[in-house]
């Protein structure tokens, strides 16, 4: 299966709902939810994608810690320009990856990726102005905020108190606990009639009947949230987590695209996004991966923030 869902690199059933408690967060930070620790596991032994590393299942300890219950959006984003001066890594670069169905001027498209045609380098694309100059949030202000790297997100994380959940919480939480599901929600497979999440529906890359009701990304707090009240772990935007991307495999390919790994420092991100589709890019569910360079950037990538347990009991800020 192609990576469909991104550009390249900028550089080539326990622990249920009774464990988990809302918390409406203080200051700078969104609404956060507790997460019970423990024993847990990360990865399975049923891979659908090998190659990315899906798999073996390995069994991980996870410490009690809050995750958000929704991904950082353009408002809050926005908020943390305004308040820092931050210049973001697609501003200082000059450019970012757009998928190109979004692009109301093809003009726009400076380069096409060769093996992903349907991904370009658009000069002047950054998180206020996705898809490049003439483009606009300010009717997307509760979205997931695009464009940002993972650098930019570890700043923002830095910024509000908190920091980049690892690939093991991120499972943890989305599977809630222990729970051995394929998607958030469970095992049943989203369909054009059944809908769970955004994702394409209709032949991907060229026709999207829209029956999720998007072509790009929706709100941050879209269609029905988790037993535990997380929002959108599968599809919307890929987030970025704390880990460096790494194939546990002895094979040559392994080898290959772990050395890519570590030359560009690769990062993993979960969930897929709006582009995925199960025909091509089969990478919505829990345990699917992928890995970016930390310096990039695209109009399908973004981030929600996880907090420490305070020593001292101290909820989330």
């Amino acid at each position: 299966m192609s990576a469909c869902c991104s550009a390249v690199s900028r550089n080539n059933e326990a622990n249920g709902p009774e464990n988990v408690t809302k918390i409406v967060s203080r200051g700078k930070a969104g609404a956060v939810i507790a997460v019970k620790g423990g024993e847990s596991f990360v990865g399975t032994n049923d891979a659908v994608i090998a190659v990315d590393g899906e798999g073996p299942e390995r069994k991980v300890t996870i410490n009690d810690f809050f995750l958000e219950a929704e991904t950082v959006t353009v408002a809050r984003f926005a908020a943390f320009v305004e308040a820092t001066g931050y210049v973001t890594e697609a501003e200082t670069f000059g450019c970012a990856a757009v998928f190109s169905g979004l692009l109301r001027d093809k003009a726009l498209l400076a380069q096409s990726v060769t093996l992903t045609p349907w991904w370009g380098r658009v000069d002047g694309a950054i998180w206020r102005m996705p898809e490049g100059p003439g483009s606009s949030v300010e009717e997307r202000l509760d979205h997931p905020v695009t464009q940002v790297s993972w650098n930019d997100a570890v700043a923002f994380a830095s910024w509000v108190g908190g920091r980049l959940p690892t690939e093991a919480e991120w499972e943890h939480a989305a599977r809630g606990g222990t729970r051995r599901r394929r998607y958030p929600w469970g095992d049943d497979e989203p369909t054009d009639e059944t809908i769970f999440c955004n994702i394409w529906q209709g032949r991907f890359p060229h026709d999207n009947t829209r029956a999720d009701g998007f072509y790009g990304t929706a709100p941050a707090r879209s269609f029905a949230p988790t037993e535990d009240g997380f929002y959108n772990f599968s599809g919307n935007v890929w987030e970025w987590t704390s880990d460096p991307f790494r194939v546990r495999s002895l094979s040559r390919q392994a080898k290959i695209r772990n050395e890519q790994a570590r030359q560009s420092a690769d990062k993993v991100l979960k969930g897929g996004s709006f582009l995925c589709h199960k025909s091509y890019c089969f990478r919505y569910r829990i345990a699917a991966r992928m890995g970016l360079s930390p310096d990039s950037a695209s109009s399908n990538t973004g981030f929600r923030i996880a907090y420490d347990v305070q020593p001292d009991g101290v909820e989330a800020p």
